[in-house]
């Protein structure tokens, strides 16, 4: 999970937040705030204008950061006020619509989840031989406790949807996008993992969104 942060310069640079992953921690909050103190340095904070998270925590990140003029989701749950993780799957009929695209591509909709199949079937061999190495256990409590907040931050918000996202399908996504945020999400034919699958089209989209952050959505293909 990263944040944008372009210095005076125009160089952007990154910060890298593990977000508490693997990190004990009893509520949401806890999980955020380990995360999110530990990783990102004061004096990085009042240069951040860009919070790029595929994670229902991204507005309690972007609250903390006074500088923030976007919030940007990739292929992430979108909260509602109290409902917890483990709640978001049912209230939005995820596994109806995964069993129903799976269905039309001709896929095993029974037996446990293939990662590869299901997050990594448009990225490079070499990548994902990669990433295997990179694969750390997550923390628990954002899924047990409610998302903490009355309401979406009064931030600019934009989606990035992948449209051949098999964990999320495209058109379930684009109706939760739509009646929790009200906006229209910014589409990437790929799968649910952009930054592995078109890093440099979700690069570009992102160096737009830095520039013109109240633009309105696109598609690219």
């Amino acid at each position: 999970m990263s944040t944008c942060s372009p210095d005076p310069e125009r160089v952007r640079r990154r910060v890298n937040l593990s977000y508490g992953a693997g990190r004990p921690a009893s509520r949401s909050e806890d999980y955020r705030e380990r995360g999110f103190d530990g990783d990102l340095r004061p004096d990085s904070r009042s240069r951040i204008r860009l919070v790029v998270l595929a994670s229902r925590e991204a507005p309690l990140v972007a609250a903390r950061v006074a500088t923030t003029r976007l919030i940007v989701l990739v292929a992430a749950m979108i909260p509602s006020p109290g409902e917890t993780g483990a709640q978001w799957w049912s209230n939005t009929g995820w596994e109806t619509a995964r069993r129903s695209q799976a269905e039309r591509d001709g896929r095993a909709t029974d037996g446990e989840l293939d990662p590869v199949e299901e997050f990594l079937h448009d990225v490079d061999q070499e990548i994902i031989d990669e990433a295997r190495n990179h694969v750390a256990d997550q923390s628990d409590a954002p899924f047990q406790t409610p998302w903490p907040l009355e309401a979406w931050p009064s931030i600019p918000t934009r989606f990035v949807l992948p449209t051949r996202d098999r964990f999320f399908p495209a058109d379930f996504q684009r109706g939760i996008v739509r009646e929790r945020l009200g906006v229209t999400p910014d589409e990437i034919a790929c799968g649910h993992l952009p930054a592995l699958a078109r890093p440099v089209e979700l690069a570009s989209l992102l160096l737009d969104y830095e520039r013109t952050p109240g633009a309105t959505g696109s598609s690219r293909s």
